[in-house]
């Protein structure tokens, strides 16, 4: 059943969530799905600046570290997201160092090109590849991990200038186009990330019935 939001009146009532991170964009699109509902803030908005450490060998582990943190040295509700690229002919990696595969500074040009050079010698029928979101969310005691997962293969080469990370390299199933080649709500429509958000939403709102 369609959810009904708050009324204007009880807006400045709204309860306060927290998406651990400072990407704008994000924090952006999260407010919209939840607009009515609740108060998204992000680590820019509660003060938080120290750096969160991310050691967990696992996706979901460094999503529960984040939303931890928030939760325990600042007591509000939270949500934090991690996402990892799993390449099958490579084992899994680079798995949870995604984002640092070239090097701990290593941009998203240089850690294409690694994957790309990685995979040089693979058909491409054995390109296969997934992209999986882990979302961690805290409300009061309650503590939920929620996964989203997108199926594909890992191109030759780069193609599109959307999107951002591996974007230009991964094709969903089912599609010839890569995601930076994809209008956003097509992505979003297909992706790891959308999914995992769409399955987050369905829990906030299911508080309000």
């Amino acid at each position: 059943m369609e959810k009904t939001p708050l009324s204007d009146a009880s807006k400045m009532e709204l309860p306060t969530i927290v998406f651990a991170t400072h990407n704008a964009n994000k924090v952006e699109e999260l407010r919209q799905m939840l607009e009515g509902y609740y108060r998204v803030q992000s680590l820019t908005d509660i003060g938080c600046h120290e750096p969160i450490v991310e050691d967990a060998d696992t996706l979901a582990g460094n999503a529960r570290i984040k939303a931890r943190y928030v939760k325990d040295h600042y007591g509000l509700d939270c949500f934090a997201d991690d996402t990892g690229l799993e390449v099958d002919a490579l084992g899994g990696q680079p798995g949870v160092k995604t984002a640092r595969y070239a090097g701990e500074d290593a941009d998203s040009a240089a850690n294409m090109n690694k994957l790309l050079k990685a995979l040089q010698e693979v058909q491409a029928d054995q390109r296969t590849a997934r992209f999986r979101t882990s979302i961690c969310l805290i409300q009061g005691e309650m503590e939920v991990l929620i996964e989203g997962v997108c199926e594909g293969k890992i191109a030759r080469e780069q193609s599109g200038a959307a999107g951002f990370g591996y974007d230009p390299v991964f094709l969903p199933e089912g599609s010839n186009c890569t995601f930076a080649e994809m209008k956003p709500q097509d992505k979003h429509a297909l992706s790891h990330r959308g999914r995992a958000v769409r399955k987050m939403v369905d829990d906030l709102l299911a508080s309000f019935d």
